[in-house]
């Protein structure tokens, strides 16, 4: 009854924080149109309002997201046929600008592949995993991401170099609120502003997909990541 009560109780804090957050995402879409609308807006105006509206309609979109697993019980409502590559592609672009200022290489090969579930939050997943590798980084290191197509799976990896990760505390970086220090064990990045949600985040997205992930420690350094996600059947592919 406890755990049920909890449970309950977390749903009802996601469905709540997330519908506040959808006034300020409404208005600045509102205020981004109206800039766009005017004929005399400046070439350099327009670009960014452009990228900003980009911007401000994925985090529609993952609100929307986790509305919808509150609203139905941490169940997916309308999953729908996903290019997993086309997923973690979107991703790797937002990440692009802080692989750089990081000085960390940004490698990617996407394979077309399906998955079938809510494509903003299997973008989340994506990115999460990426801003993760980049952070727990260090300058001259890379981030690995990857698709593949497995037939009833599609597979997403991403891998990293970084600190040496103990075999043991692996599984324990999915759980609220653990953080592995920052590159070569030294003092936490202070530019790294992050609850230590993101990983925990991936694996409930994960789980509500009915998808599995795991986690192997590279002997050099950092992780390699991998999330399997159920693919449609193939009559539902694109």
């Amino acid at each position: 009854d406890r755990l049920d009560l909890a449970f309950q109780t977390q749903r009802r804090f996601t469905g709540n924080v997330s519908h506040e957050l959808r006034t300020p995402l409404a208005i600045n879409r509102t205020l981004l149109e109206v800039a766009l609308a005017d004929p005399d807006v400046p070439p350099q105006t327009e670009q960014l309002a452009k990228a900003l509206l980009s911007t401000n309609e994925r985090s529609e979109r993952m609100i929307e997201g986790l509305l919808s697993l509150a609203r139905a019980d941490n169940a997916l409502v309308n999953p729908a046929p996903v290019d997993l590559s086309a997923v973690a592609a979107r991703a790797a672009a937002q990440c692009e600008a802080e692989a750089s200022e990081r000085s960390v290489m940004l490698r990617t090969d996407f394979g077309r592949a399906f998955a079938f579930g809510d494509g903003p939050l299997l973008e989340r997943v994506a990115t999460n995993l990426i801003q993760n590798g980049m952070r727990y980084n260090a300058p001259g290191g890379w981030v690995d991401v990857v698709t593949y197509d497995q037939g009833s799976h599609g597979l997403l990896v991403v891998a990293n170099t970084g600190p040496v990760v103990p075999e043991a505390a692996a599984e324990g970086l999915f759980e609220p609120f653990k953080r592995l220090q920052a590159a070569g064990n030294g003092p936490r990045d202070p530019a790294d502003r992050g609850a230590g949600l993101g990983l925990s985040i991936v694996r409930s997205i994960v789980s509500v997909h009915r998808g599995h992930i795991a986690v192997q420690p590279r002997k050099e350094g950092g992780l390699i990541v991998r999330v399997w996600v159920p693919a449609p059947s193939n009559s539902s592919r694109a």
